[in-house]
């Protein structure tokens, strides 16, 4: 008798097609997600991944992109163009504020001025940068000098009283006419006008006992005028000191 032939085991497929089909799968469902992730309509994205969530290969590998769900990020995670619209409405709520307290200033200063009867040789204004208070040069100094005039002193002791119950930082400004000086002291008006502002802030420090890191002192010689220099009034108005109360904010 003829030997049995042995039976042929089946064939199977290798045992490395079922890691590839996977990985075709995997391949097959990114490219989907990139497809789906492509699109501006967040609807059919939304419908896409809902579909694909309970996907037995999802089960095992959540996807790696959150839906674009408002509710889904954690409180400090809003997206970033919310920061910044959240960033611009703040800054303009400050600068409303601002506005708001620089006006408040403006009309104490004004009411102070007038409590005082102090309108005659100080005048206030209100601008971008604070309240201006102006003080002539014939009330503080003699012409051509950067000493204060005793007679003023009680007036400018007013002003320091101001200064001292508000927190605001003080810029204090010298100007002068066209008219020119050349002294061994003051050999320009340069010179001059950054003197007389020293010396209102020097008396605010050492009479009032103000903190001096709150001061600046600048001049301006006769650079920024406030009239043409054309007559002898013109003169006198642009011979002067001002005061220039800070808003708070301000750098």
């Amino acid at each position: 008798m003829k030997p049995k032939k042995r039976a042929q085991p089946k064939r199977s497929a290798p045992i490395w097609m079922v890691t590839y089909s996977d990985m075709v799968t995997l391949i097959l469902v990114f490219f989907i997600l990139l497809f789906s992730m492509s699109q501006i309509d967040a609807v059919k994205f939304n419908a896409v991944a809902e579909s694909y969530r309970q996907n037995v290969i999802f089960d095992f590998m959540p996807s790696a992109v959150p839906l674009e769900d408002p509710t889904d990020y954690e409180e400090g995670d809003m997206p970033e163009e919310d920061e910044d619209e959240d960033v611009a409405e703040e800054e303009e709520v400050t600068e409303a504020e601002d506005q708001e307290n620089l006006e408040q200033l403006y009309e104490e200063i004004q009411d102070y001025l007038d409590e005082h009867e102090l309108n005659d040789v100080i005048t206030a204004s209100q601008t971008d940068r604070g309240v201006v208070l102006v003080l002539q040069e014939r009330v503080l100094f003699s012409s051509g000098e950067a000493e204060l005039i005793d007679d003023f002193l009680p007036f400018l002791d007013k002003v320091a009283v101001l200064l001292n119950n508000i927190p605001n930082d003080v810029e204090v400004e010298g100007h002068t006419d066209d008219v020119p000086i050349d002294t061994y002291r003051f050999p320009s008006n340069w010179e001059l006008s950054t003197a007389r502002a020293s010396s209102v802030i020097r008396y605010f420090i050492d009479q009032h006992s103000l903190d001096p890191t709150r001061f600046q002192a600048t001049g301006f010689a006769e650079f920024k005028p406030v009239s043409d220099n054309a007559t002898e009034e013109d003169l006198q108005r642009n011979r002067r000191v001002e005061v220039i109360i800070l808003e708070l904010n301000q750098d």
